[in-house]
């Protein structure tokens, strides 16, 4: 078997609010409690992301989710109904642009918490073989 990403922890400041939010802009499930402290977005059959409630400060981080063009679409066109700013380039102004400089379309945006996040329909991470 090869090795794969099972599920990740996120810290949140609002843990509910966050994994909600994410969830019905990439239309996945999601649970307002999970096993544990979580409120967990089932990303996949394989990766789910684990909210966390935490008052501590916490670093923020970057997900990158890669989708097909009508997915971008439509996960596009529901940031763009929630009335979320995003950006075309991974630091820089929010200039509510696609960036197609790689082949493909991706855009970045942050959550509540400050967390990036990313999505692209052609990785830039690793050629194609």
């Amino acid at each position: 078997m090869p090795v794969e990403l099972d599920h990740t922890i996120v810290p949140s400041h609002h843990k509910v609010v966050s994994a909600k939010l994410l969830a019905e802009l990439l239309d996945v499930p999601w649970a307002e409690a999970g096993l544990g402290p979580f409120s967990p977005v089932y990303v996949n059959e394989g990766l789910t992301l684990d909210f966390i409630e935490t008052a501590e400060s916490f670093p923020i981080y970057h997900f990158c989710f890669r989708v097909s063009q009508k997915e971008f679409d439509a996960i596009l066109g529901r940031i763009q109904a929630a009335g979320i700013q995003y950006r075309s380039s991974v630091h820089g102004p929010m200039d509510m642009q696609i960036n197609t400089e790689y082949g493909g379309s991706m855009i970045y945006w942050n959550e509540p918490d400050g967390h990036q996040w990313e999505i692209l329909t052609v990785s830039y991470a690793r050629q194609p073989t």
